[in-house]
């Protein structure tokens, strides 16, 4: 029985030891990809791969700032067409997108209110010349005394409340771009038309023929794309790095090949609550495919800021990943990790440059590592 107890601690003992062999095996196993990151170079393979060293360096490097926006027209460019006294609808020809030019008609309207402007305007202006003529004889009178001042004073007071009174008709009708001037008894209108003040484009029309227009109410909207601008959102922590002037690229997603130059003109100094400031820009060239409301993309070539930088050739891909070499010891280099940005005339800008502070780094033959590293794996 004392035998039997025996051989079974010696069994299970056995299973113990190869189980934290098995376990030690695997460790190592795990270890082994950190032992192949480093390759070692002898003498002789230094010579036939030249390396060098360099450490990490300050150097301007402009970047890119990527913004979006969309094409808009100043203020003076968009046009809202209104009815100033109202009335119904009788006829317009516009549709959105249709080319107008400027004083062309663009609409008709009628309103019995027209007639009655114009009839009030005809009466005051009759009333006008009998006052004139009665003040000019009543002031005779009164110079010979035949007439009392009174009265002169009262056929006055007449004559000017008919002349202000024509005035203010003669302008009302100026509103509904009648010219009183050449207006009659035998020209009374039913109707006004209304013309475009700009030579551009329909944008919106917001009526129908028949329809009833109240004073307020938007009959269209007129758009002159000859100073279209570009409008785009920049985040507050970018807004520093812009200035008056600078320089930009600009394109759309359904044409991203075709770029269009830009500048900017005015940076809004009014931060949202999203932490967004409005930046204003020309285009080089005026293009009739860009229209307002166009959404676009652009970049903006931000000028050098010093940067931790290495050579571009310092850099290698593998895997999707980029790596360095650092010099170790007795000809050892080991691949780290970097985590570039910007590049610009042959240099990169390193992100994680703590990683690599007093380090020396292979600027020159860093892809011959990597595939004397790779080969030595294999």
């Amino acid at each position: 029985m004392t035998t039997k107890i025996f051989n079974y601690v010696l069994i299970v003992g056995a299973l113990l030891l190869s189980a934290c062999s098995e376990k030690k095996a695997k460790e190592a196993t795990k270890e082994e990809p950190k032992q192949g990151n480093t390759v070692s170079l002898t003498a002789d393979q230094l010579k036939n791969t030249p390396v060098t060293l360099a450490v990490l360096e300050e150097k301007p490097i402009s970047s890119v700032v990527k913004v979006n926006g969309k094409i808009d027209v100043p203020p003076q460019n968009l046009v809202s067409v209104s009815a100033p006294l109202g009335g119904f609808l009788k006829s317009t020809r516009l549709l959105p997108g249709m080319f107008i030019k400027k004083g062309e008609v663009i609409a008709t309207l009628e309103d019995q209110q027209y007639v009655q402007l114009q009839q009030d305007y005809l009466l005051a202006k009759s009333k006008l010349h009998f006052s004139e003529l009665e003040f000019a004889r009543q002031k005779d009178l009164n110079q010979s005394k035949a007439s009392s001042d009174k009265v002169t004073q009262q056929a006055q007071s007449e004559r000017d409340y008919q002349r202000i009174l024509v005035n203010s008709l003669a302008e009302k009708l100026r509103l509904i771009n009648i010219n009183p001037q050449g207006l009659s008894a035998d020209k009374i209108s039913k109707s006004i038309f209304l013309y475009a003040s700009i030579n551009g484009f329909v944008s919106k029309v917001n009526v129908n023929p028949g329809k009833y227009i109240n004073p307020a109410d938007v009959l269209f909207e007129l758009v002159d794309p000859s100073d279209i601008h570009l409008n785009l959102k920049v985040y507050q922590n970018d807004v520093a790095k812009l200035a008056i002037g600078q320089k930009l690229v600009a394109y759309n997603n359904v044409h991203p090949e075709k770029k269009y130059n830009a500048q900017i003109i005015l940076i809004s100094k009014d931060i949202s609550a999203e932490g967004i400031t409005e930046v204003h820009c020309h285009f080089k060239t005026e293009d009739k495919t860009l229209l307002p409301g166009m959404y676009m993309n652009a970049e903006i070539e931000v000028n050098g800021v010093m940067s931790p930088v290495l050579p571009a050739e310092a850099v290698v891909h593998f895997e999707g990943k980029d790596y360095v070499f650092v010099a170790g010891l007795s000809q050892h280099f080991t691949m780290e990790p970097v985590q570039t940005g910007a590049g610009e005339k042959g240099y990169i800008t390193v992100i994680n440059a703590k990683n690599f502070e007093g380090k020396q780094i292979v600027v020159k033959g860093a892809y011959a590592l990597l595939m004397k590293l790779k080969n030595t794996e294999e």
